[in-house]
């Protein structure tokens, strides 16, 4: 794959004053899901305008769906119509080449990916690359190999579940070294709260069993940090865990950076409104951040 040179990791912090008009940008994991039909989203919908009426509360969502399998190329050509262009589309790539062949040989698959995804343009603000938690610093050499061959027009955002990544400095220095070379992102999946305490519900016990157990990070390597927050089933135990949170990102505007936070629930039923209510929070700090978009109504007015 022919690669050109790409711009250095390095950021420098903005005046305060640049802030004026920028966009946080919140989403959740997914932008249809059963709990939210009829309480947030309008119900029924037919899918071609599913991810329009998500599109009304936030503002960026994960593109999750592609890690289990490519879409064709008309049903992305139907999400880009359903999006403004300012709209966030973490692209999260298929688990044949993150996980199966572990970025390496996966030339033709993620060409044929890029390709099908062309159709989100600007939309697809960074493809995400999660890695297995059994890819560790051996593996450093693979990922700096496959971030070094890929096109340089995209952004990119790896996520890491080994826990020398966490736990062994050298490893981290490494990982950033090569993650900055290539001005690539690192995306912190922040399960601090979900573990904090035994679960309470069967949501929360399956979450238990398959999300990574790590310490938060909040260091941001480039002027487009992505994170990835965990809480409870809990309205308010998911909004005491993210105030750590609160103070970062808005630390993070003031530098003139452009942060992508997605909130997530076990159940996830509340998390539509908890990523509004996240950007609420920050904007309560910071005025003059665009406010988000008015949802649709979830019922359509009538002549009667």
């Amino acid at each position: 794959m022919t690669t050109r040179k790409r711009p250095t990791g390095d950021f420098h912090p903005a005046s305060t004053a640049s802030v004026s008009g920028m966009r946080l940008h919140v989403g959740c994991a997914m932008w249809t899901h059963t709990p939210w039909q009829g309480r947030f989203l309008p119900h029924p919908l037919p899918p071609a305008e599913r991810l329009h009426a998500y599109s009304t509360w936030c503002n960026a969502v994960e593109g999750n769906t592609t890690f289990y399998a490519t879409p064709a190329r008309n049903t992305v050509e139907t999400w880009a119509r359903q999006l403004d262009p300012g709209f966030r589309f973490v692209v999260k790539l298929p688990k044949t080449i993150t996980h199966e062949r572990r970025l390496i040989n996966a030339d033709d698959d993620l060409r044929s990916f890029l390709e099908t995804m062309e159709p989100l343009g600007a939309r697809a603000h960074a493809f995400w690359i999660q890695l297995p938690g059994s890819f560790g610093p051996t593996d450093l050499g693979a990922l700096a190999a496959f971030l070094h061959s890929l096109p340089a027009e995209h952004r990119y955002a790896v996520e890491v579940r080994h826990r020398a990544f966490f736990d062994d400095a050298r490893s981290v220095r490494q990982l950033e070294e090569v993650l900055a070379r290539a001005n690539a992102e690192w995306v912190p999946f922040d399960t601090v709260t979900l573990f904090r305490s035994p679960p309470t519900s069967d949501a929360e016990r399956d979450a238990w069993t398959k999300k990574p157990r790590v310490p938060r990070r909040s260091t941001a390597l480039t002027d487009r940090p992505i994170v990835r927050y965990l809480g409870r089933d809990s309205i308010e135990r998911t909004v005491e865990g993210w105030q750590e949170w609160v103070g970062v990102v808005t630390e993070w505007l003031r530098e003139g950076r452009s942060p992508t936070m997605f909130i997530h629930t076990p159940d996830n039923a509340d998390a539509l409104m908890l990523a509004r209510r996240f950007h609420d929070e920050v904007r309560a700090r910071m005025p003059e951040i665009d406010p988000l978009p008015e949802p649709l109504p979830t019922e359509q007015p009538t002549l009667f």
